[in-house]
């Protein structure tokens, strides 16, 4: 889904009882990655000294991702400060900020041709400003080289220091702000212990609040052990932060040390959260067992965009009376 906004590190006592993994069934089951465009985009990676969260979170779609040269960059290098209990990206203390990155990431989107372009990072408690800056620095450079492609961003919650983050990045003007909840509530000490659930919350309302205009968009995991009343009260927290898309997707345990998989949630399950999520009134809902917060960004962004453009020409009641 995406990177998480964990505190405290999964001691290794707590996960050492955990299970193997189990069998997928067949609709979580995806082909190995082998195209021509596969490679060249792993090779532009390589040469541009940049990370994805494609290969450092071990997303399933991958190989039809960068077989179509679409890729999400992850800036702030490749470690991250805190660790989650299903978040397969490297924990530790992190390198220095590269200082090229910004210019590389707007190299690279030139390169590949793309339209739109998700970015997102590690987790950088180490930083005075959690990281904001190179998020600022990577979205300038991107509207400086390739002015005609939208921004999207996945952000880590910046706590201690969320208000003049958030406040920063939305002068800089992504056209997406996405940050994810990860899971219900009720779910929080063993997935993602030490966040904060309505922090996460917070956060989505103060890009509102601070440009009413980016669109805005979270994603939650399914089968962690979620309760289908609790995960519609998450879609109605979304909705009371007026966020504007939703993804819901399948967790995958990334190794037999990360959180276990509870439940595979069948396809038709999946299309039920969809329709309830958007008769909530999301503009944009994504909920399929290979959803996550990047896949299809791109299309799902155009379609979004139509959606409120639709909304807002429609006349509201007042007006109709009027």
């Amino acid at each position: 889904m995406g990177l998480m906004n964990d505190l405290t590190p999964v001691s290794p006592a707590a996960l050492e009882d955990r299970p193997a993994r189990q069998r997928k069934p067949d609709w979580i089951r995806v082909r190995a990655p082998v195209s021509k465009g596969y490679q060249e985009t792993r090779k532009l990676m390589r040469d541009l000294n940049l990370n994805t969260v494609c290969e450092e979170a071990a997303c399933p779609n991958i190989g039809e991702c960068w077989t179509k040269k679409h890729a999400t960059v992850m800036i702030l290098g490749d470690v991250c400060t805190r660790a989650c209990a299903f978040c397969n990206v490297k924990t530790g203390m992190p390198r220095k900020v590269d200082p090229l990155e910004p210019e590389h990431t707007a190299i690279a989107a030139a390169k590949m041709g793309l339209e739109h372009i998700v970015i997102t990072s590690v987790d950088r408690d180490d930083l005075p400003d959690g990281g904001a800056g190179q998020f600022v620095k990577v979205i300038e450079a991107l509207r400086r080289n390739t002015p005609n492609t939208t921004i999207e961003i996945l952000t880590p919650d910046f706590r201690g220091k969320m208000r003049p983050a958030v406040e920063a990045i939305c002068e800089a003007g992504p056209d997406v702000y996405n940050h994810n909840l990860e899971t219900v509530p009720r779910l929080y000490p063993t997935i993602r212990p030490g966040a904060r659930y309505y922090a996460s919350l917070r956060l989505l309302e103060e890009v509102k609040r601070h440009d009413p205009m980016i669109f805005t968009k979270s994603g939650i995991m399914l089968g962690l052990g979620e309760q289908r009343l609790e995960v519609h009260q998450v879609m109605d927290d979304m909705r009371s932060a007026e966020v504007d898309f939703i993804t819901m997707g399948q967790y995958l345990q990334p190794t037999p040390r990360h959180a276990t998989v509870e439940e595979f949630v069948p396809p038709k399950a999946f299309d039920a959260y969809g329709s309830i999520a958007r008769a909530k009134g999301f503009l944009q809902v994504a909920s399929s067992p290979l959803t996550r917060s990047s896949y299809h960004a791109g299309d799902d962004f155009a379609q979004m965009k139509a959606a409120r453009a639709e909304k807002l020409a429609k006349p509201t009641a007042k007006q109709a009376t009027a």
